[in-house]
């Protein structure tokens, strides 16, 4: 009878894991549609998109704050580091990577920005206690070699074409870049303010506020006000606040605190793979081998270099 009583907590606590962790997964699906949605909307100049965004962001966790019945107002009150962390990762990695998809091509910015998983594992390697081993070296090498193939693919896009780098798509590539090294070293901190019960998950919709404030600001001061001028713009801009730029932050908070943290790393890496399938399948950029093959050496490196997490045993 003890260990039978016993056994239904952890069955129960199992059970809620799972559900977490499903909770998660929604936010990857919802990432693989960011770049089409952003590309949709390219028209719109980069700091408007982000401001319209993060406000529809804002506005939808504040509900579901408010259905709970709890007060959206009082989770503005963060630690200074909690607001520093929030609105820099969140306003830094969307910026950047709307500039990347502005400034080079769909495809290649949308796949250099994701190889944010392999950094988090890479970053995580690195926190106090962890340490890098020849698995994390190998995932890196892997995944560079991906980025670098895809940055220097020749002008058909062929296996056996003649690679090349188009110097006029360099600064869209380092956006892409600096987007991925933005929001790996934001999730990882962001785990480590969870641990410290610190900045809640309701306290995301106040970091989308500031975002889109500043992000307001800079369109006032530096771009010209440009709308979509076809209902394909503006339901694109609508769903970037709803999906990707709005419940994806919630959902995804929730389930890496309270999910298997190791199978949503995993998942992640699912993402770049579906959203250049949509990318293809949409018509925003051509099909061809080479994209396919930095892809799979992406993914593969970064699934490479997270062996430890996949099979550490709890």
């Amino acid at each position: 009878m003890p260990a039978s009583t016993a056994a239904r907590p952890a069955l129960s606590d199992r059970r809620a894991v799972n559900r977490a962790t499903l909770v998660g997964f929604i936010a990857i699906l919802l990432w693989a549609t960011l770049a089409p949605l952003a590309t949709l909307a390219s028209m719109v100049p980069p700091f408007q998109l982000v401001a319209t965004s993060f406000l529809l962001a804002f506005l939808v966790g504040s509900c579901w704050t408010a259905l709970r019945g709890d007060n959206p107002l009082r989770y503005f009150r963060q630690p200074p580091a909690a607001w520093a962390l929030g609105v820099g990762g969140l306003f830094g990695f969307h910026f950047l990577y709307f500039m990347a998809l502005q400034a080079a091509p769909p495809v290649e910015a949308n796949l250099i920005n994701y190889l944010w998983p392999l950094l988090i594992v890479l970053f995580s390697a690195l926190l106090p206690g962890e340490r890098l081993r020849a698995w994390h070296v190998g995932g890196a090498v892997a995944g560079l070699a991906g980025t670098a193939l895809l940055i220097a693919r020749g002008g058909s896009g062929g296996l056996g074409s003649g690679l090349s780098i188009d110097p006029a798509h360099l600064p869209g590539y380092a956006a892409a870049l600096g987007s991925a090294v933005t929001w790996a070293g934001y999730s990882v901190l962001r785990r480590r303010l969870g641990q410290i019960g610190e900045a809640p998950t309701d306290a995301v919709s106040a970091f989308c506020l500031a975002t889109a404030i500043l992000s307001l600001l800079c369109h006032l001061a530096l771009e010209q006000t440009v709308w979509p001028e076809t209902a394909a713009g503006w339901g694109a801009m609508l769903l970037l606040g709803l999906g990707p730029v709005g419940a994806a932050f919630f959902v995804w908070d929730y389930g890496v605190r309270h999910g298997d943290i190791r199978a949503l790393g995993a998942l992640s890496y699912l993402a770049p793979l579906l959203s250049t399938l949509l990318l293809v399948l949409f018509g925003l950029a051509a099909n061809s081998a080479i994209i396919w093959v930095s892809c799979a050496l992406i993914a593969g490196g970064s699934l490479l270099a997270s062996k430890d997490l996949l099979l550490r045993k709890s």
